[in-house]
């Protein structure tokens, strides 16, 4: 193997010219550790290892999906940081998050997902504080992932698959009255309210939108 280390601006480290086969292997052995994601795009490599403010964000919006599907009583698979990948295209990646949903019933009772033969997550929740050095939307969208929430630590972007791009929503095509304005003002609100309290309100916020569309 002949890789190239690449400098840059991230907390992480990019390699070049990395077989499948290499990156499929480092991902087997990385396994158990938590903390490290991977992210791979023909050949490009990316090891990274996302800060208290970046895991914080992930897990806040998980939450969020939890709530949201506890009260419109929706089944599930909540997935965490599945690797996502296909070797046909060359590419794949950790999401922060990603659930099945729609497809919920497809995979729950799977022990392995191949994405060859599996849909992709309905979901994905990616957290940009550091920015990443390979674009990971494209890789989102040419896997197929209908909908993609992302955050940066202050500003949130619910991205809805379309043919084989993004397009920018300002509410969640998988809940129809969640507003991307509310999802941030809740988000923000986590600076003065702690965790359980935050939680609390959202979830009651959540049960008078559902009354409201009854």
């Amino acid at each position: 193997m002949t890789a190239t280390l690449i400098q840059n601006q991230t907390s992480g480290i990019l390699l070049n010219n990395i077989s499948w086969k290499t990156y499929e292997s480092l991902l087997n052995e990385l396994a158990q550790q938590r903390g490290i994601r991977l992210t791979y795009d023909r050949g490009k490599l990316e090891i990274m290892s996302p800060s208290a403010p970046h895991e914080k964000s992930g897990e806040l919006l998980g939450n969020f999906v939890e709530v949201l599907t506890d009260e419109l009583n929706v089944d599930i698979c909540s997935l965490g940081s599945l690797t996502c990948k296909r070797q046909d295209l060359a590419r794949g990646l950790e999401p922060d998050k990603c659930y099945y949903i729609q497809n919920e019933d497809t995979v729950w009772n799977k022990e392995q997902i191949d994405l060859n033969e599996d849909p992709p997550p309905d979901l994905a929740i990616e957290i940009d504080i550091t920015s990443s050095s390979i674009v990971r939307l494209e890789l989102y969208a040419s896997l197929g992932v209908p909908e993609v929430w992302r955050y940066d630590g202050n500003r949130l972007i619910i991205y809805q698959l379309e043919g084989n791009e993004y397009a920018e929503c300002e509410v969640s095509p998988t809940f129809p009255f969640l507003l991307k304005s509310e999802m941030l003002r809740f988000l923000e609100l986590r600076k003065t309210t702690k965790e359980k309290a935050l939680l609390r309100l959202f979830r009651e916020w959540v049960r008078i939108q559902i009354q409201q569309g009854e």
